[in-house]
């Protein structure tokens, strides 16, 4: 399926774009090769993994290094996609096309585990800095959020995009009722600003980044800058079934990424040319990304201090009805 994609264009990329690839340095779960056959609950030995235009798993397609760790376990990856955004890939995996989501927004996570979908984490990633933002063009005399007032924003729902825009407000002590939030997938928001049918979006990188370049626009309020606390987070899911059957492939999965991890964190450079000859943006684009350096952390589901975080995050978005009602992170947790 990946191989039949083609490069697509700036403008076809704003509307597939996922988690900008960096500089990722974090844990190592286990030693790759070592989580077989022989370790208990293993059923398959086909892993299905889901990808889109940016991200870890992007990297990982395209070096195909990932497979070659796998393959010492006796485990065939097949990659799924391309997807353009996180809530798509885990709908994949609860249909059962796919086995991972593909390391997105722990927001729609767990607003789709909040639905009754029967997801679990089986990692987790923070990177820094953290560039999500909200923008506006240069000529819509938008420039600060108290200008957002009686406009429209694109945002993805219970997402990213949804909870930076309510922090913004509440920071700014704009009244949420005073913005109109407008509910579309990064396929959808891109165009829409273009033309003008909303205002303002609420994007992460490297969309945000070539929507600035394409649409000449600018930052209304950066994650990373503007925000005191970090409220989002890199997952990976799987089906608690699938989890249940495959403690030890998981494990296996996990090391592979924290192999990649290790790769990335010294080849920063050859990275971002990676993820830019698949993707398509410019080389301005690339450019930056190679400048920001950004460095990322794994974190397993057994790192209590870091799911202390994540519940106080998912806390805080319950709160202001980011999410639908309250959820215990804890219990949604593969066991491995």
């Amino acid at each position: 399926m990946s191989g039949s994609i083609l490069l697509p264009s700036r403008r076809r990329f704003l509307g597939s774009s996922l988690g900008g690839i960096s500089t990722l340095t974090g844990l190592v779960f286990a030693q790759p090769g070592q989580a077989g056959e022989e370790s208990t609950g293993r059923k398959t030995d086909k892993v299905r993994l889901t990808w889109g235009f940016g991200g870890l798993n992007l990297i990982a397609k395209e070096r195909g290094e990932f497979e070659k760790i796998l393959a010492k376990d006796n485990i065939k990856v097949e990659w799924l996609g391309p997807f353009p955004n996180h809530a798509p890939t885990m709908q994949a995996v609860t249909g059962g096309s796919a086995d991972f989501s593909f390391g997105g927004s722990t927001t729609p996570a767990l607003a789709a585990i909040i639905a009754g979908s029967p997801l679990v984490f089986t990692q987790f990633v923070v990177y820094e800095p953290r560039t999500t933002a909200i923008i506006a063009k240069d000529d819509s005399g938008i420039n600060k959020i108290e200008d957002l007032v009686g406009k429209s924003v694109a945002v993805n729902r219970s997402g990213l995009g949804e909870f930076l825009l309510v922090a913004a407000l509440e920071k700014h002590k704009v009244d949420r009722s005073a913005v109109k939030f407008v509910y579309l997938n990064p396929p959808d928001a891109a165009p829409a600003l273009a033309s003008g049918k909303v205002d303002a979006w609420s994007m992460w990188s490297p969309g945000v980044d070539i929507a600035r370049l394409d649409y000449k626009a600018h930052d209304l309020f950066l994650e990373g800058r503007d925000l005191d606390f970090q409220i989002d987070f890199i997952s990976y899911l799987t089906t608690r079934q699938f989890a249940a059957d495959n403690p030890a492939l998981i494990r296996a999965v996990n090391a592979a990424f924290a192999a990649e991890v290790q790769w990335i964190a010294e080849n920063t450079r050859e990275s971002e040319y990676i993820a830019q000859k698949k993707a398509g943006y410019s080389d301005a684009i690339r450019d930056q990304f190679v400048a920001l350096n950004r460095s990322y952390r794994l974190y397993p589901v057994s790192d209590k201090a870091f799911l202390e975080g994540l519940q106080k995050a998912a806390d805080w978005l319950v709160a202001r009805k980011v999410l639908p009602e309250p959820v215990t992170v804890s219990d949604h947790l593969a066991v491995l």
